[in-house]
């Protein structure tokens, strides 16, 4: 009997230990933000970009020398690349061709298409290639506003974008 009784109480401290440790992981979990709501920017505003030089879809020779406005990336494998897709479609022809910049990784022919028509498109392997080196970018869809070789702002997603002035 006294082996019954001793079982039960270390089973009860076991359950209590048990009781404890999960009440301070939900405490955790609640402290921290629900999910990622941003990509994770190694860029930020300010930050200046690396040197590159690639060739759009279209043959155009494309350096950091000329790259002022807007730069996306998104991926084939990438469900809310899918999802943002029409958005930027959207917002890339407000700005007109020549203000937006697109990289895309993976092969869709369609979805670059349909990008070439609003923006100067580049087409790269998953990584990115040496657009996303340059802006040390590992996470789609990335966008970025961009000025004089550097960095003026980053979004996740379109409505996070700041409207430029003047349109």
């Amino acid at each position: 009997m006294p082996y019954v009784v001793a079982t039960l109480v270390l089973l009860g401290l076991m359950c209590l230990l048990n009781l404890l440790l999960t009440v301070g992981i939900l405490r955790r979990m609640r402290a921290q933000p629900a999910g990622i709501s941003e990509p994770p920017f190694v860029l930020r505003p300010g930050s200046a970009i690396g040197e590159f030089a690639v060739t759009t879809t279209a043959g155009e020779p494309l350096t950091l020398a000329g790259l002022d406005g807007t730069v996306a990336f998104f991926s084939a494998d990438c469900a809310a690349c899918h999802e943002t897709l029409p958005d930027f479609l959207a917002y890339a022809r407000a700005q007109g061709r020549d203000n937006v910049f697109a990289v895309f990784g993976g092969d869709e022919p369609d979805t670059v298409r349909a990008l070439a028509e609003v923006a100067h498109v580049v087409t790269a392997e998953l990584d990115g290639g040496p657009v996303a080196a340059a802006f040390r970018n590992t996470w789609t869809p990335a966008l970025y506003v961009v000025a004089d070789g550097r960095v003026t702002a980053t979004a996740g997603r379109v409505h996070e974008l700041p409207v430029p002035a003047g349109r």
